[in-house]
């Protein structure tokens, strides 16, 4: 997919909207920085059809069963079944296509069940966009997001087409799932009229990919299949490759029919020379082939994984290949892991200290101010600090209003806002990860004076940061500094820091963990 998408041939109207200026992609498209009309939205969506890649649509049932029949073994159980009726011996053509339809019903009717039940799963699931509708913010499903609307894009919001930036704020885009790489990109909205491929613009986000950190507004300049992953979504729709059970019940079924093709007429032949009946060669032959064939091994192959299916819909697994139970049933060793099988997945600020590790206010005022004022995602950490029981107590909430955002990206592994405080002044208050804090800090706070933070101070501050750690803690340090009033302010900012104490979290182990 990486491959594809790098060298595939993009919208030449959005490779025209990366040269241009804001203003004039907005008037190439009809559209202003307030967005689209209700009706006008409407119109395009009539026009331009949902947004979307057209993968979600549900296959036909012929194709079900017809994936159900093609079997060789079932072919084969046909064809003699068929010989058997033209020879006149119509009980044994009816059983055997009374047992090749029943192998056949029943894998037909599970996986068309199964297939219904994930769709009505799929159903459940709707991603949403923030989009400008007559200058008014509203939350809209992607499939109805239309060329020419206004969007706007924050920490953990999937890109909904392929978008021409209009303002952005240290944004940071995720673009593993067309370019492979791991680290997000810094985007922004200056017109980037370079000759690389769609990826490579700056000023171009496109849809698959998604907001690791900052802000942004952007206009949708394609949409479904006229975007770049709509163009390459041929190569998402590769057919699945065979199990180890296809592999294996192919190998027989072949051998069968091998056998069975070299038998029938080897007795054919033989029987007829011999006996000079040539009729009743056939039938004797025609004997021969059904008696080598399993007629009950598609029956009963449908029924035991059938069988599995329902032991695991018990246990709320919907099974949607039939085949796929033999090879869960295979596994001798199954690892996994995901947030919430051995802890409560449900994060919770155990300490607010400062440096000594002694428990201080201050310190989860200032980690509350960073949660509160961010726009971004806010994640399990920052929802614990926002929950936590002395918010309330010892969090002064008035007094306090946000001037700007240094929105939290990989590289820094931090986070910073710049409030307004009731004395007037603008302070800076950043929280992340000890190592990322400190430096950044010349300075730290203990009993209320300022200390230089030095060599000997910052490996005792890393040591007692160490020991929370040890105790199976998740630790962010806090620090701030005052600030001068200007009109923005960003990363070059984060500097001359004081260091103020750490927050400690907790993702408690289930009863059951042990």
């Amino acid at each position: 997919m990486p491959a594809a998408a790098a060298h595939a041939r993009a919208s030449p109207r959005l490779l025209a909207a990366a040269a241009r200026a804001p203003a004039t992609v907005l008037a190439d498209l009809g559209s202003t920085r307030g967005g689209l009309s209700a009706a006008e939205a409407a119109r395009r969506l009539a026009l331009h059809g949902p947004n979307a890649l057209g993968g979600e649509d549900r296959e036909p049932a012929w194709r079900f069963l017809a994936r159900a029949a093609s079997n060789p073994l079932v072919v084969l159980l046909a064809l003699l079944a068929g010989s058997a009726f033209v020879a006149g011996d119509a009980a044994t053509g009816g059983l055997m296509l009374a047992m090749t339809a029943l192998g056949v019903g029943i894998r037909f009717v599970r996986e068309w069940r199964a297939d219904s039940a994930a769709a009505a799963l799929r159903t459940m699931v709707r991603v949403h966009a923030t989009v400008l509708r007559a200058g008014t913010a509203a939350e809209v499903p992607i499939a109805e997001v239309v060329p020419g609307d206004v969007v706007r894009l924050a920490a953990g919001d999937m890109v909904p087409g392929d978008v021409r930036l209009l303002a952005s704020k240290d944004l940071f885009v995720s673009q593993a799932v067309l370019t492979g790489e791991p680290f997000p990109v810094e985007k922004h909205a200056a017109a980037d009229a370079g000759p690389g491929p769609p990826v490579d613009r700056r000023c171009l986000c496109l849809l698959g990919t998604s907001v690791a950190s900052g802000t942004a507004e952007a206009v949708v300049v394609e949409t479904g299949r006229r975007t770049l992953l709509g163009r390459v979504s041929d190569t998402l729709e590769a057919p699945e490759p065979p199990t180890a059970f296809d592999v294996g019940l192919a190998r027989f079924t072949w051998f069968m029919v091998g056998l069975v093709a070299v038998m029938a007429p080897v007795v054919f032949l033989v029987t007829g020379l011999t006996k000079g009946d040539w009729w009743q060669a056939l039938l004797f032959a025609l004997a021969v082939a059904v008696g080598l064939t399993p007629e009950m091994l598609p029956m009963i192959v449908s029924v035991c994984l059938a069988s599995g299916a329902i032991l695991m819909s018990r246990r709320r697994v919907i099974v949607k290949r039939l085949d796929s139970i033999q090879n869960l049933g295979a596994m001798d060793v199954l690892c996994t892991d995901k947030t919430g099988t051995l802890t409560l997945d449900r994060v919770i600020l155990v300490r607010h200290c400062d440096l000594l590790l002694r428990e201080d206010p201050e310190v989860l005022a200032l980690a509350w101010l960073t949660s509160h004022f961010q726009t971004g995602l806010k994640n399990l950490l920052d929802r614990a600090i926002l929950d936590h029981e002395l918010v309330r107590e010892h969090v002064p909430h008035a007094g306090y209003e946000k001037v700007d955002e240094i929105p939290f990206d990989f590289a820094r592994k931090l986070m910073s806002v710049v409030v307004a405080t009731s004395a007037g002044g603008r302070r800076l208050v950043a929280k992340g990860s000890l190592e990322a804090v400190a430096a950044r800090a010349t300075a730290c706070e203990i009993d209320g004076v300022i200390r230089p933070l030095d060599a000997a101070l910052l490996a005792e501050v890393t040591r007692e940061c160490d020991a929370l750690g040890a105790e199976g803690f998740r630790v962010l340090a806090v620090a701030c500094r005052d600030v001068a009033a200007q009109p923005s302010y960003g990363r070059d900012d984060e500097r001359d820091l004081v260091l103020r104490g750490y927050v400690a979290f907790l993702d408690p182990p289930k009863d059951s963990a042990r």
